[in-house]
């Protein structure tokens, strides 16, 4: 069966509230975050609220084999310059290897194909190699090192801006799906 068949993206409801806090505060996680001290239920909600006011912010829930799996949204979502960042991660720690890179295409097929966004931003924090490749593996280019930006356990840390546009996913998108395809989950 076709792997991407078993995969889809769902807005994030008031019923995934609970489970994306609780992935959201996992240490392994939290540490890669911008913000990365434990969000509260309250302050979860009050985050969830502003949310749903907010016509600049997209999240979703990704599913495999009808579970959710991880979460991608889409911020500072500019329509009339056609152009947004993203962010995402896998919650769910028992998924297979390889999702997450199933997750991208599904989120970048959305963003790029279906909101006609044409330029895809990223923000990782520099010691986050692990992103950064993956970032690299779907088309991802680095465009600036904004230098000590943050600081990340007491110590200034760079802040790696990188960058995917709609042509090159076009270009590119058939690469990714042979890629998934050789996955064996």
């Amino acid at each position: 069966m076709n792997l991407l068949r078993r995969t889809r993206l769902e807005d994030l409801n008031l019923s995934h509230l609970e489970m994306v806090l609780n992935w959201r505060n996992q240490d392994h996680i939290r540490k890669k975050m911008f913000q990365d001290q434990t969000i509260s239920l309250r302050e979860h909600k009050t985050w969830f609220d502003r949310l749903k006011k907010n016509n600049r912010t997209i999240v979703k829930i990704f599913y495999f084999d009808n579970e959710p799996k991880g979460v991608v949204n889409f911020t500072n979502l500019d329509f009339d310059n056609r152009k947004c960042f993203w962010g995402f991660f896998i919650g769910d720690q028992r998924a297979p290897k390889g999702l997450g890179t199933v997750m991208g295409y599904l989120a970048l097929n959305f963003i790029f194909e279906e909101k006609n966004i044409c330029k895809l931003c990223a923000e990782i924090i520099s010691f986050n190699k692990r992103s950064i490749r993956y970032h690299q593996r779907l088309g991802f280019k680095i465009e600036a090192v904004l230098k000590k930006q943050i600081i990340k356990q007491d110590e200034y840390t760079d802040v790696i801006l990188m960058a995917l546009y709609k042509e090159e996913w076009i270009e590119n998108k058939s690469q990714i799906q042979h890629l998934i395809g050789e996955f064996e989950i």
